[in-house]
């Protein structure tokens, strides 16, 4: 596999506070790599730094061989990062399918081609019977897929997930963590994912990143993680690993 995602020394500073603080790794094509830390801990705002949100003030990030740190988020977007939101944010009073219908317009011109994409991903995310309700019509998990359906509508090579199985019962997690990983192997798109839930990160995870006061304290597989003594003292306590 070749490197498709390079974060090297990357810091970023709100007034007096170190929300990231030189952070370094590397994700693989196709691999699927986990973020994890106590609330705080800087990972949404390293997502937001990857996305294009806000400019870190120091490092490099280059994605499939080209640096992008400093681009505006349309920009990385259509260089094939796609990202979800901790919050979900659907446009409510639009129908489900016209939610992922723009997602897929950013490669596509024409509006039937973009509906027959967008289609075909609401298939892969168990959405295809419910593309006619509004989206505030939907539950808690259906939005979440409707989430990753609109960020996978626009066909990014690496897929942002920002904490898309918060809230969920075991049974529904146990269903996103399948989809995710259909997603993964099926069309090769990589995923990095920021999760609290830890059955999700042992499932689909090949690697894993622990970050605490903005800072990298571990990494490495999911197994060799967990059992990591700052990570056990830091996030997952004693009971975690028991």
């Amino acid at each position: 596999m070749s490197t498709l995602l390079t974060v090297a020394g990357v810091s970023k500073r709100f007034r007096g506070l170190l929300a990231v603080d030189r952070v370094s790794f590397e994700i693989e094509s196709g691999e699927i790599f986990a973020v994890i830390g106590p609330n705080g801990a800087g990972k949404t705002t390293l997502f937001n730094i990857i996305a294009g949100v806000f400019a870190g003030d120091e490092g490099a990030i280059t994605f499939d061989g080209e640096r992008i740190e400093g681009l505006s988020s349309d920009a990385v977007c259509r260089r094939g990062i796609g990202r979800t939101f901790q919050l979900v944010r659907p446009f409510p009073a639009l129908t489900v399918e016209d939610n992922v219908v723009i997602g897929a317009l950013l490669h596509r011109s024409d509006v039937a081609a973009a509906r027959r994409h967008a289609r075909d991903v609401l298939a892969r995310l168990d959405l295809f019977d419910k593309r006619g309700l509004t989206a505030s019509a939907l539950t808690l998990p259906d939005r979440k897929r409707l989430e990753v359906a609109r960020a996978l509508a626009t066909e990014p090579k690496l897929l942002l997930l920002d904490e898309v199985m918060a809230g969920l019962r075991p049974t529904e997690t146990d269903r996103m963590v399948a989809i995710l990983a259909d997603i993964n192997r099926e069309r090769g798109v990589a995923i990095l994912l920021i999760e609290h839930v830890m059955r999700a990160v042992m499932a689909l995870a090949t690697r894993v990143l622990v970050l605490h006061h903005g800072a990298q304290i571990a990494l490495g597989t999911p197994d060799a993680v967990v059992r990591d003594p700052a990570v056990v003292e830091s996030y997952l306590g004693a009971e975690a690993v028991g």
